[in-house]
């Protein structure tokens, strides 16, 4: 991991296309500026994660137990909103 000291104001480039600046520096917070190509795609690292998270556990549910999950929720609803819906909820 390469480790560069910035200030505020100063930037950071990565290759010709993509420019990191330090925006603001304040007590436990660096806020950043991204400048990079539409392209590429700029994430923060615990949303990747959390998508990743929720990947591995939707690669174990089967339909069976989505729909029996699906039909206890609608068990759950209350009454007045079980006659207000207009369409069943259906799996593709």
């Amino acid at each position: 991991m390469l480790v560069i000291r910035r200030r505020a104001g100063e930037s950071v480039l990565i290759g010709e296309a993509i420019e990191i600046q330090v925006v603001e520096i304040t007590p436990g917070r660096v806020k950043l500026g991204i400048s990079a190509p539409p392209e590429v795609l700029i994430l923060r690292k615990e949303i990747r994660l959390a998508a990743q998270q929720n990947l591995a556990a939707a690669k174990g549910l089967t339909s069976g137990l989505v729909r029996s999950l699906l039909g206890r929720l609608g068990q759950q609803r209350p009454a007045a909103e079980k006659e207000n819906s207009r369409k069943p909820l259906s799996l593709r």
